[in-house]
């Protein structure tokens, strides 16, 4: 295997070093996020840091970057206090990349690409048309991380949509089924595959397989 030191990583070139620690750390989510701010300029940008907190209160979490230049997405949830989070499935992958691109404030991503945002039940933040499982969220709290200047952004869970199809008896969502992708560093986009389910595990207790996958 080759090796790479702390020393070796810090001096690698930072583009080379950016893809490379970005996928070392394995596939991760793949969502738009949603907002709107106080002039009702809609925002939709793609996040790969989106991650469960609890399900009771249902809370989520995902990563903002140093707001050291604008970012959109921060002050429209902070000023608004509401935003949407909505999965990325393959059939609009390059749509949901273009979102990345840096742009001004007063420009709609939804403007800029094929993604249709939507309204529903009142709720204030714009939800992507296409996606097949989409959260209403409103903002929480958020916590200051000082090692890299980033912000830890906690969201609670107020509204889900997901297409009947996808949810098993369970509750459990077939995610395979939803043809949600995952995100393999910063530009990699990848269609998971489910393998089995199993029964809760228990000390010295056996571990079987489910058969039921939602079908």
């Amino acid at each position: 295997m080759r090796h790479y030191t702390a020393e070796q990583i810090a001096e690698l070139p930072s583009k080379y070093r950016a893809h490379f620690i970005n996928s070392c750390t394995g596939f991760k989510s793949a969502n738009l996020l949603g907002s709107i701010s106080e002039d009702g300029i809609t925002n939709v940008a793609i996040f790969s840091s989106v991650t469960h907190l609890g399900s009771n209160p249902p809370l989520l979490s995902f990563i903002l970057r140093p707001t050291t230049v604008d970012r959109n997405t921060y002050d429209n949830l902070k000023k608004t206090g509401v935003f949407t989070v909505n999965h990325v499935n393959q059939n609009f992958i390059k749509e949901a990349h273009k979102t990345s691109a840096k742009y001004d404030g007063t420009v709609s991503e939804f403007d800029k690409t094929l993604l249709n945002e939507e309204y529903l039940d009142d709720f204030k933040a714009p939800y992507v048309q296409q996606s097949r499982i989409k959260l209403g969220c409103t903002f929480e709290n958020e916590y200051f991380i000082k090692e890299n200047d980033c912000h830890f952004i906690i969201g609670r869970i107020q509204h889900i949509y997901v297409d009947r199809e996808i949810q098993a008896e369970d509750g459990w969502l077939n995610l395979e089924r939803a043809q949600t992708v995952c995100i393999d560093g910063l530009d990699g986009y990848a269609l998971p595959q489910i393998l089995n389910r199993f029964t809760y595990a228990q000390p010295d207790q056996p571990v079987n397989s489910i058969k039921d996958l939602g079908s």
